[in-house]
């Protein structure tokens, strides 16, 4: 691959992102084995802590788990998939991405205080967000599941490569679980876990 093909992230749909200082403790941040792909796989700062002097601290709020893939020459991020502590976090994640989402992009939401057997779509004006149960579970192990991706078949890949299988198979994904409204969602949504539970001291 020459490096005219690589993609740069000032040229697609994470670029307002970078500049606004989001994309945070990157595993992959650069273009993937596909011509013109850029891949984010990290962390989404979703609002800041305020700053005292040169101090970077961590951000009030964010999602984790990122994985996610936009095309060079596009403004519109076209594959995303994170983990979300809460239901409540996915209106705030969808203000964020704002004008980075297309109508025809594919976005997945996987939620720690849904009920198990639940899964749905919501949306936000013309965008989708496909919402989906997490317990234990990383976000890459269930969208691989979802996808029905074999590990196997992704193990001698590189990160890159797994990232572009992933986006891959997701850019195909429709299901028509039900629409349920994001007030709906709030309403019906179980206990936020306190993720510092069970750690040690």
């Amino acid at each position: 691959m020459t490096t005219a093909t690589l993609a740069t992230i000032t040229d697609t749909g994470f670029a307002r992102l970078e500049a606004e200082g989001r994309l945070l403790n990157p595993v992959l941040k650069g273009p993937t084995k596909k011509a013109g792909r850029f891949g984010f796989r990290g962390e989404l700062a979703l609002e800041f802590a305020p700053k005292i002097a040169d101090e970077a601290r961590p951000p009030l709020l964010a999602v984790d788990q990122v994985l996610s893939t936009a095309q060079e020459g596009q403004t519109t991020i076209e594959f995303f998939a994170a983990y979300l502590l809460s239901f409540e976090t996915l209106k705030p994640l969808a203000e964020v991405l704002g004008d980075a989402l297309s109508p025809d992009g594919k976005y997945f939401a996987f939620v720690n205080n849904i009920d198990l057997l639940t899964k749905y779509r919501v949306k936000f004006g013309d965008i989708t967000f496909y919402v989906l149960p997490i317990d234990e579970a990383g976000v890459y192990n269930e969208i691989l599941e979802l996808l029905y991706l074999e590990r196997s078949d992704l193990k001698k890949l590189d990160t890159a490569g797994k990232h572009d299988a992933v986006a891959n198979a997701a850019l195909k994904f429709s299901a028509d679980y039900k629409f349920i409204t994001y007030e709906d969602g709030v309403a019906t949504m179980g206990p936020v876990r306190n993720p510092n539970e069970n750690r040690p001291v």
